[in-house]
């Protein structure tokens, strides 16, 4: 028997990371796309995981909370420290040692870097628009299933790339075809319990239709393998197998655009277990480092390649408001169950960003003089693409500053 939801968490990844590095020497042989322009881009947006952990490690109030932690000595042995270097160094490593080193952070509002979201909302449809329109949309009020009016850069990218699987996005969370609106978008979406489809890669990385059995083996025991671990909610499965299926992808189809949404963070905290909640933040951490090594590994990704971070919303900074995040309006209309909090959950529109690549800066953490907002990623993003935004749209914000080498 596991002695905790976080081991079998981490033991569903490891057997998911095993079959993964199984089939690397025959991913080295499929077929690239063929891109007119190298610069390559991956997105990775980390659901609900607080600026405080990010940048501080484990929160003492938390960490010594009965209510939120099984066994507490257990947990202060992984992840606690007097010292916030280490304690931080403990929980992600990646971000603070590599990324904190090789590029750009910003979001420690503790030490004058400055990031929230503008939406009215505070929650993870309107923060994903946000995100990847680079607007905010009044009228997206809920994380209802409904297809997304407005355009995404990414949905622009996609008609431009002519809609040969040079963009591929995986979510855990059976919204996102609807964020992206799939229907109208033609994006290749992987998202929710959607099992893997090894045709669709076939055609994108084998275009004479040959077919990798090796590939195509594992992909099924994937898909096997999600339909019989049960999860833990109704509406998102386990990262590991999101991150799985998109490293699959990555090294099979090559695509242009890489986005992976990773989501456990937010739904532990939503339960109240923050010992799960540090689990899948170090997890996350874990899938930061293996997929930068192993775009460096790839000769299509290795020198030419960005991939930058961000998340959809913060959550509160207090034991009776942590597991929370939304705004006055949203706990007035949508989020009632929270109407208790009558300014709606304070610091819950604080978010991080990092990113790392040959075209960041490499300087740590940036100060900031000004609230950088969400709403600046696309035309980061598309920065990065060697394209402005106001070919996409001109109403869009404009790109985080001093965050790119001009």
């Amino acid at each position: 028997m596991l002695n905790s939801t976080s081991d079998f968490i981490k033991n569903i990844a490891a057997s998911i990371l095993v079959l993964l590095f199984s089939s690397i020497l025959c991913l080295a042989h499929a077929a690239a796309l063929a891109n007119g322009d190298t610069s390559k881009l991956v997105i990775v947006t980390i659901d609900g995981l607080r600026w405080q952990e990010a940048f501080g490690g484990a929160d003492a109030k938390l960490l010594n909370n009965k209510d939120f932690v099984e066994n507490i000595d257990a947990l202060k042995t992984r992840f606690w420290h007097q010292d916030k270097e280490e304690r931080k160094r403990r929980l992600m490593p990646f971000l603070n040692d590599v990324i904190g080193k090789q590029g750009t952070l910003i979001g420690d509002r503790n030490n004058g870097s400055m990031m929230s979201l503008t939406n009215k909302q505070r929650f993870s449809y309107p923060g994903y628009n946000e995100i990847f329109t680079g607007r905010v949309d009044d009228n997206l009020n809920s994380n209802a299933k409904i297809p997304n009016p407005n355009i995404t850069f990414l949905e622009w990218l996609n008609k431009r790339y002519s809609n040969n699987g040079q963009i591929g996005i995986f979510s855990g969370w059976d919204v996102f075809p609807f964020i992206f609106n799939r229907e109208r978008s033609g994006l290749f979406i992987n998202a929710g319990f959607e099992s893997m489809s090894y045709p669709h890669m076939q055609s994108e990385a084998s275009p004479e239709g040959k077919k990798d059995e090796k590939i195509a083996a594992q992909i099924e025991k994937m898909n096997q393998l999600q339909a019989q671990i049960p999860s833990p909610w109704e509406a998102v499965r386990h990262d590991a197998f999101t991150y799985g299926f998109a490293k699959i992808y990555l090294q099979t189809v090559k695509p242009k655009v890489l986005v992976i949404n990773l989501g456990e963070t937010d739904d532990f905290a939503h339960n109240g277990k923050y010992d799960a909640y540090l689990d899948s933040a170090k997890q996350s951490d874990d899938y930061l480092r293996d997929l930068w090594t192993t775009l460096q590994s790839m000769p299509e990704y290795k020198d030419n390649t960005n991939m930058i971070i961000i998340t959809d919303h913060g959550r509160g900074s207090h034991a009776d408001d942590w597991q929370h995040h939304a705004s006055k309006l949203a706990v007035q209309n949508y989020m009632t169950a929270l109407d208790k909090f009558k300014e709606g959950i304070v610091g819950s529109e604080h978010i991080w960003f990092a990113a790392i690549g040959p075209n960041i800066k490499s300087q740590g953490l940036l100060k900031t003089q000004d609230e950088l907002t969400q709403s600046q990623f696309a035309a980061t993003a598309l920065a990065l693409l060697g394209i402005e935004v106001s070919h996409y749209d001109a109403k869009a914000a404009a790109s985080l500053t001093g965050v790119i080498y001009e």
